[in-house]
């Protein structure tokens, strides 16, 4: 076969049915793009352009890839899946629904843009990531992505030996002290109603981690633009320069009810997410979910693992099902 590589600069949809459209751009939508891109599948890519991690300088964790900036890792993984003629398309998605099966009986799905374009695809692979509901506590929420973090693996070192605030949301917030506790040596956890029993403070002394049980009023800005402590409810400021927060993650659903996929809660009021299978599938025909849309603790390396083993599952079926096809079409010339 000649090799081709088109680059598809504009934002333009193709008229005719693609094999696979992804939803979601980021990690694990761009790298199962570039398995089906690389395997001559014919992908789109629909970006929202509001990936998770924006706020963030660089991301962690993800060898030879450790501090990149996330921009910069998007747009080089828009570029390869380019290279193999896959198409990126900037847009938000407001429906995707099964529509009417091919002549041979394939799938269909129909997805529409919030500018009214629509797209037609065999399968679906639905990356859409998650969204991250932080504690309603007045001045929490600018800072957040800097000087207040969740993930002690994609910014812990970053904050290491720096006075850390704990905001506890739940039980998930016990290990999450001891996982930043392993960074700093100055860590207190403000329990904000939750419940610690004495097992759990006697570990908590052990560890030298200071416990506040007085409500939290609001976290206080700093002169130079970050956090300069929690202010408490009987008006004492706490100094602190870093707050970590387990936040409640919800997976991305906009655009996605026509498809009718199993949602889970987890425990813990850790969040909800898309519940999926082996290699991304789920409980709809021909709709896989990678990343954390379905694995709500996945870092970048792991959601774009995810992705890959999603289309690369995806094309196989549809090799088998192409083939099928192929089989159905020359028993038909024969008998003809």
């Amino acid at each position: 076969m000649a090799e081709t590589t088109p680059l598809y600069a504009d934002n333009a949809l193709p008229g005719e049915t693609v094999d696979v459209v992804v939803i979601g751009g980021g990690a694990a939508g761009l790298n199962g793009a570039l398995m089906l891109a690389r395997s001559r599948r014919s992908v789109v890519v629909i970006d929202s352009g509001t990936p998770r991690n924006a706020p963030a300088e660089a991301m962690h964790g993800f060898i030879v890839l450790d501090g990149t900036p996330p921009s910069e890792l998007l747009e080089r993984g828009r570029e390869q899946v380019r290279r193999y003629g896959g198409r990126v398309v900037f847009g938000a998605v407001t429906s995707t629904e099964p529509a009417a099966p091919a002549s041979d009986g394939d799938l269909r799905f129909t997805v529409t843009l919030a500018d009214g374009r629509t797209l037609t695809a065999r399968r679906v692979l639905v990356a859409t990531g998650l969204y991250d509901v932080l504690p309603d506590i007045p001045g929490l929420a600018e800072h957040w992505g800097h000087s207040v973090v969740h993930c002690p693996y994609c910014h812990g070192w970053e904050v290491r030996d720096e006075p850390i605030g704990i905001l506890a949301t739940g039980p998930a917030s016990i290990h999450h002290a001891l996982l930043f506790r392993q960074l700093t040596d100055d860590l207190v956890y403000f329990t904000r109603d939750t419940e610690l029993d004495d097992n759990t403070r006697a570990r908590f002394a052990a560890r030298d981690i200071r416990i506040v049980d007085t409500a939290v009023r609001e976290v206080v800005k700093s002169e130079a633009g970050g956090i300069a402590g929690v202010r408490l409810v009987d008006g004492t400021l706490v100094d602190r320069r870093v707050l970590a927060v387990s936040t409640r993650m919800q997976a991305r659903t906009a655009g996605l009810d026509g498809l009718k996929l199993p949602m889970e809660e987890l425990p813990d009021n850790m969040g909800r997410r898309i519940a999926s299978g082996m290699a991304g599938t789920t409980e709809v025909p021909g709709v896989w979910v990678a990343g954390n849309a379905t694995d709500l603790t996945a870092q970048v390396g792991a959601s774009a693992a995810a992705g890959a083993l999603a289309g690369s599952h995806i094309n196989a079926l549809l090799a088998t099902a192409d083939t099928d096809a192929a089989l159905a079409a020359a028993q038909g010339d024969t008998t003809a």
